[in-house]
């Protein structure tokens, strides 16, 4: 079932985090993440690693994340990491991702600004790795996911500390 755009926009305008310290209230600011995925373990794994480091949004196409990543720029509240598969229907991944960089280039958005996409996939041949490159993602993570070395990327990207 596909969840109507204004619901989805709803979601995306909340994503303020809290802690209670005593009596304090403090807000965090939180990563934005948007993970988009077709398949459910992929979905569930992804979901459950990387809401540790920020709050995760999850896409089932590379419509919806193109979609989802319109709406958080317009919403102010954009990605700070973006994971897609590449084997999604509607748009693959490598579209979405080419979708998103010239929506960035469109706005003008600064390099340093722009989301960090990686791409999550089991296609490891080389042709499949540069391609994803040349269209504009920062790093390219092997299925299944090793959760240190994606841990590392992270840090690298100074997404995590």
């Amino acid at each position: 079932m596909q969840v109507p755009l204004k619901q989805r926009k709803k979601v995306l305008l909340t994503r303020i985090k809290f802690i209670i310290y005593g009596r304090n209230v403090i807000r965090l600011k939180s990563r934005n993440i948007l993970i988009a995925e077709d398949d459910f373990a992929s979905r569930k794994f992804m979901l459950k690693f990387l809401s540790k480091f920020g709050e995760c949004d999850i896409t089932v196409d590379g419509m919806e994340a193109v979609d989802a990543y319109l709406m958080a720029l317009d919403a102010g509240t954009p990605y700070d990491l973006v994971c897609l598969d590449i084997m999604m229907p509607a748009l693959d991944g490598y579209q979405a991702l080419k979708a998103i960089r010239d929506i960035e280039q469109e706005r003008k958005i600064p390099e340093d600004n722009r989301a960090k996409i990686i791409m999550t996939t089991a296609l490891n041949e080389g042709a499949n790795v540069n391609k994803a490159f040349d269209l504009g993602c920062v790093a390219y993570a092997g299925k299944p996911i090793d959760q240190v070395k994606f841990e590392s990327v992270l840090r690298k990207l100074e997404l995590i500390p």
